[in-house]
């Protein structure tokens, strides 16, 4: 009886601890909200955290209304969605051909994989590089330099190695390929741990904001969280009125707030249907007793 009575109080002592971690996490972003919506007066007297008493979204109008956050929208998707099927292309491919024990060659091609994750080049060389290719000032250049990862790789290749190797010597035996192994056993078995790195890069992508800086120097090709950038941290909210000069501009903090939640709310409506991949993710690769 008091083993019993001791593991509900600790049951009990869990979920109040992670239902106050919860609220800690969530009041923040509806705070952000509630500013966005806020009015002027409101947001002078400061008196309301999640509950302003006239509710405004003239700054979720005007920010849709001058175009560019959907410009930022459309580049933020184009290399989310181009660099995550770039990303797990070539990490797939070049696992599998590492994980083939056949490859005289793989033992050196890890140990210089590897090497890329003690060692790098550095930001200037790289920039160097970057521009070197012509791919300043475009969006590749947030795609083609950080194409494939080391880590992922390596984590992907020991999945494949992990495979059954009696499935795929019968294929062998039935004349099936090396392209048709890839294609036929590989893939189709190692759809759960592909979704999950798939997820890692989507968000990575999604989240480009230091290459952005660094490649793009154009704001029409800005991605979300430069923009963000730009309106939060340098405080050029005026910069969402470069097609209508004589518009009156909403309270600058009300533009600050509501571009933090546009940014945000794709992640934020996506997630609870992903978070099994997330958690994949954790023990993916992980040493199971």
């Amino acid at each position: 009886m008091t083993e019993k009575w001791s593991s509900r109080l600790f049951d009990m002592l869990n979920v109040i601890l992670l239902s106050i971690f919860a609220l800690l996490c969530i009041i923040p972003f509806f705070h952000v909200f509630a500013m966005s919506t806020a009015t002027v007066k409101d947001q002078m007297s400061g008196n309301f955290i999640l509950w302003p008493k006239t509710w405004d979204f003239t700054s979720y109008i005007y920010i849709f209304d001058t175009g560019v956050f959907f410009q930022s929208f459309r580049n933020s998707v184009f290399i989310t969605v181009t660099g995550t099927a770039v990303n797990m292309i070539l990490t797939t491919f070049l696992a599998f051909a590492l994980s083939r024990r056949k490859f005289s060659g793989r033992r050196w091609i890890m140990l210089m994989i590897i090497f890329t994750m003690m060692f790098g080049g550095g930001l200037i060389p790289t920039y160097l590089v970057v521009k070197a290719t012509g791919l300043i000032n475009s969006l590749w250049a947030m795609i083609i330099p950080g194409a494939v990862s080391a880590f992922n790789v390596i984590i992907i290749r020991e999945f494949f190695e992990g495979i059954d190797e009696g499935i795929i010597e019968s294929a062998v035996i039935d004349g099936c390929s090396d392209w048709g192994i890839f294609w036929r056993i590989v893939l189709p078995l190692s759809t759960a741990s592909l979704a999950t790195f798939t997820l890692f890069y989507a968000v990575g992508n999604w989240n480009q904001y230091f290459s952005a800086v660094i490649y793009i120097n154009k704001p029409t090709l800005w991605p979300l969280q430069v923009l963000l950038r730009q309106v939060v941290s340098v405080g050029q909210s005026d910069m969402f009125n470069l097609n209508d000069s004589d518009r009156p501009l909403p309270p600058a903090v009300s533009i600050q707030m509501a571009t933090v939640i546009l940014t945000a709310l794709p992640i934020v409506i996506l997630y609870p249907f992903l978070q099994k991949y997330f958690v994949k993710g954790v023990t993916l690769g992980a040493v199971k007793g």
